[in-house]
């Protein structure tokens, strides 16, 4: 702990007052000041170069809450001369850009440019991001936009082809560490924390630099007579909820993780990822679905009861409800996840479905044909057919294609799970096919 506070010399912040919150009187002075990314501000990153060379290019800072993206953009202002003017998204209109958009052109008349910050910068419809592109291209202001979300879904390509998207990363246990040694420099009195209850208040912050330095400002408001431990302070601060929006990346993220592990037969996990995004608050039976849709295209016949369990647990959950239906929906997550796999079943009817929607219209062979009327048995439907039980194998080896199509393969069962018995089963009906 001594090291890291002899490595940081707190600055001297003259326009933020004594009682402003202390993320803000922390607030890094220096882009080299800015913790857990190097990456990017570092002499190799990209910031760092454009730094270096005095000429900043249009960007979108992307990336989790608390990470430092307002921060960065300010220092660079700062690091490259630029006149700095911040505006939100979320309290700001087409009225608020002209505004700053006339400002900025005014200003460029006698040699000031601008930077313009834009947060939540995703939250401008199309037609609003569109209006900033002849500013950005004439050199108007060179546009600093922030966003948690992934811009390739939320920011128009018009947009994203004339900025360089920068991806900060979530702030990991050391960086975090970093920001509560500094608020004890600046305090000037170490957390009354245990060293568990420190690693536990890191944790809690789930890589938001902001929210830890608010746990801490709340710690060292109050008087405590001994340090807390990791149980103490569990019941003295509230957890910070994992962030995750069911209806965007993270969403997709995860439900992408959890089909992926269970793909990948590690139960361990699928299972974490299966927690992750119920206790997020995603909705059970929207990852039931994806369970159940795993059963069919990535175990099959494999194991054929992994249907059988998915479709179970739906049933459990409907009928128990949370938290108790939710140990079914584990169960099912479990079973799939160390079920044989084979997607023999997914490939076959994807093919099947293509050379049906082909071949259109083709007619079936007349002799496995009903003829329910006198007429249909007078042209010939239903000759010739050959009842499969009343052969000594129960198998009749009879052609069952149309006769203007050749007999397909689709299904091409595998040697793993059931499917070794189902395989064995087909070879034993092509070699009868074959016999005079």
């Amino acid at each position: 702990m001594a090291d890291l506070f002899a490595a940081y010399d707190p600055p001297a912040p003259t326009e933020v007052p004594d009682t402003a919150p202390l993320a803000d009187r922390l607030r890094p002075q220096r882009l080299e000041d800015v913790v857990g990314q190097d990456h990017l501000t570092g002499p190799e990153g990209a910031i760092g170069r454009m730094v270096a060379a005095g000429r900043l290019s249009s960007m979108i800072l992307w990336g989790p809450p608390g990470t430092g993206k307002t921060t960065i953009a300010r220092l660079l202002a700062d690091a490259v001369g630029l006149r700095f003017v911040a505006i939100s998204a979320v309290f700001s209109g087409v009225a608020d850009l002209k505004k700053a958009f006339a400002e900025a052109r005014d200003h460029a008349r006698i040699g000031k440019r601008t930077l313009l910050f834009v947060d939540e910068i995703h939250r401008f419809n199309r037609a609003q991001q569109d209006g900033f592109l002849p500013y950005v291209e004439d050199g108007t202001v060179t546009l600093v936009g922030a966003t948690t979300e992934n811009p390739s879904f939320e920011l128009n390509a018009a947009l994203l082809s004339r900025a360089q998207v920068l991806i900060l990363r979530r702030l990991d246990a050391a960086a975090l560490e970093l920001l509560l040694a500094r608020g004890e420099a600046l305090e000037e009195r170490p957390l009354p924390l245990t060293p568990e209850a420190r690693e536990a208040i890191v944790a809690s912050a789930d890589g938001d630099g902001r929210f830890l330095l608010n746990q801490a400002e709340t710690l060292f408001s109050v008087d405590l007579p001994e340090p807390l431990d990791a149980a103490g302070l569990s019941a003295f601060l509230q957890r910070r909820v994992a962030v995750y929006d069911k209806d965007r990346e993270g969403h997709y993220n995860l439900i992408s993780a959890l089909h992926k592990s269970l793909r990948g037969s590690d139960p361990q996990a699928a299972l974490y990822y299966l927690a992750r995004m119920l206790t997020a608050g995603e909705e059970p039976l929207y990852v039931l679905r994806r369970i159940v849709r795993f059963a069919s295209e990535d175990i099959g016949l494999a194991d054929s009861n992994a249907l059988v369990v998915c479709l179970a647990a739906k049933d459990s959950y409907e009928f128990l409800g949370s938290p108790e239906g939710e140990l079914a929906i584990a169960q099912a997550c479990l079973y799939c996840a160390t079920a044989p796999k084979s997607n023999a079943a997914y490939t076959a009817q994807k093919a099947a479905w293509r050379v049906a929607k082909e071949t259109g219209s083709l007619m079936p062979p007349q002799n496995i044909l009903n003829a329910p009327t006198k007429l249909m048995k007078d042209i010939g439907y239903g000759k010739d057919y050959a009842y499969d039980h009343d052969t000594d194998a129960g198998y009749s080896g009879s052609n069952y294609w149309p006769e203007e199509m050749a007999p397909q393969t689709f299904y091409t069962p595998t040697d793993r799970g059931l499917e070794k018995r189902i395989a064995e089963r087909m070879a034993w009906w092509a070699e009868l096919k074959g016999k005079p």
